[in-house]
């Protein structure tokens, strides 16, 4: 026992040891808040699947089937012949405007909050100067009369009511699925009237009501691409290869336009086959939660080792500086109740705002602390000064995890401001001459 009390090094060693084991407690909970996430993503796909997935808009754009010849070698006979091979031409149009309007919904599954979308979407445009010859195929391999016009769209059971199109002075109505699966793999199409005059020009319109979630992108096909978009959804996300020309958010919703040229994109405005993908360029909003409590108790937790090791450096100076003999099994027990912080926090998150649970979590840990701390040390000062350094700690990571742009300066600020206050008191220790001459054993 007395080597226990007096041996610095052995004390110094024992402390390092218990910090390091309350490490496997804080990974098997940060697996935990993985595990949460996970069951969220679970409860998000389930909402989703049954309403409507994430949207993008694809097209639209004529597809037009056409026969290519090519010589063939056959071994068997020695002998050559002529294959013929049915492929697609794709064109974009020269004119595309998009106007929409997105009506978010909160949905729950269990605990978990999920967000999904009613959508008109108004899209007209026109296709002018189609520019065959520079294909260089034959007139005669074209076969205009079976003309499609495609749109691409992720998931067709978000497609609520019958899709017409108006082309020119024509209505079709559109099929499911697509042609070919060289531009989209999901979609719809109508059969169109297409001639072979280049000078032809084809204006078209059609409207859209679509349900998704979270997510609704577009992609810029036309040769100019005009896109507005308003919601009274109040936290959106800009996302993807395009940031919109100008936008509004406000507390009634925002609005927002994208004015895009096809000298942006990197893809021409007619090809053969799967030549190209237009998905790259593609872009719109991303309905946004306004609280991840998830990612906010992930990035708390990984200062766990801040909490446990300042806190139980803040011990041993305790018992340096005042002579008083803190027991292993009490290091572990506050260690204990400092981890089991981060698990109050978690499943308090799920059922109330991140702040409020922090702000609980925080307070109750530090009560528990508190506690212990005047039954152990039988000291009201040196109560307060652990629970003071504590309510620091906690309002600095508080601070931290709000802050997400500076969370790496303030951190790295605050961390050298505590390195630099242990330096300073720890600074007349005589390390080579010093015992825990314990005059007080709780």
């Amino acid at each position: 026992m007395q080597t226990l009390k007096n041996n610095i090094y052995f004390k110094v060693g024992t402390i390092v040891i218990i910090g390091l084991l309350l490490l496997i407690p804080t990974s098997l909970i940060e697996g935990l808040i993985f595990e949460r996430e996970s069951t969220q993503r679970v409860a998000i796909d389930e909402v989703s699947s049954k309403w409507g997935k994430e949207q993008t808009v694809s097209g639209p754009f004529i597809s037009i089937p056409y026969y290519r010849y090519v010589k063939e070698f056959s071994r068997k006979d020695s002998t050559e012949k002529v294959v013929q091979i049915k492929e697609y031409i794709h064109i974009l149009p020269t004119e595309l405007n998009i106007d929409g309007v997105l009506n978010p919904e909160r949905r729950y599954r269990g605990i978990y909050e999920i967000v999904v979308y009613n959508s008109k979407v108004n899209i007209s445009g026109r296709f002018a100067d189609l520019n065959l010859p520079a294909l260089d195929i034959p007139l005669k391999n074209i076969q205009f009369e079976k003309a499609h016009l495609t749109i691409g769209i992720n998931d067709l059971r978000g497609i609520e009511e019958q899709v017409n199109l108006n082309w020119n002075k024509s209505r079709f109505s559109f099929n499911p699925g697509v042609v070919s699966n060289d531009v989209v793999e999901s979609g719809i199409n109508a059969v169109v009237a297409i001639n072979s005059q280049d000078s032809a020009v084809y204006d078209f319109s059609f409207s859209l009501d679509l349900k998704g979630s979270q997510l609704l992108y577009f992609t810029p096909v036309g040769k100019i691409t005009d896109i507005n978009i308003s919601s009274s959804w109040q936290n959106p996300s800009f996302n993807g290869a395009f940031l919109p020309d100008s936008r509004t958010v406000a507390d009634s919703g925002f609005t927002a336009n994208w004015n895009v040229l096809h000298l942006n994109r990197n893809y021409p405005q007619i090809w053969t086959g799967g030549k190209h993908s237009i998905k790259e360029s593609a872009f719109g909003i991303d309905l946004l939660l306004p609280v991840d409590n998830y990612q906010k108790s992930y990035r708390s937790i990984r200062y766990a080792i801040l909490f446990i090791g300042f806190t139980f450096l803040v011990f041993f100076f305790i018992e340096v500086l005042n002579k008083v003999f803190i027991h292993p099994i009490q290091y572990i027990l506050v260690g204990i109740a400092l981890v089991v912080f981060y698990t109050l926090l978690l499943s308090l998150s799920e059922h109330m705002k991140f702040n409020l649970a922090f702000i609980l979590s925080a307070l109750a840990t530090l009560l528990l602390i508190a506690g212990y701390i005047k039954a152990i040390l039988r000291s009201s000062k040196l109560t307060y000064l652990i629970s003071g350094i504590l309510f620091v700690l906690y309002s600095f990571i508080f601070v931290i995890i709000q802050l997400q742009d500076f969370a790496l300066l303030i951190g790295s600020i605050g961390i050298f401001i505590i390195l630099g206050l242990v330096m300073y008191y720890s600074r007349k220790i005589d390390w080579y001459n010093l015992n825990l001459g314990g005059t007080q054993e709780a």
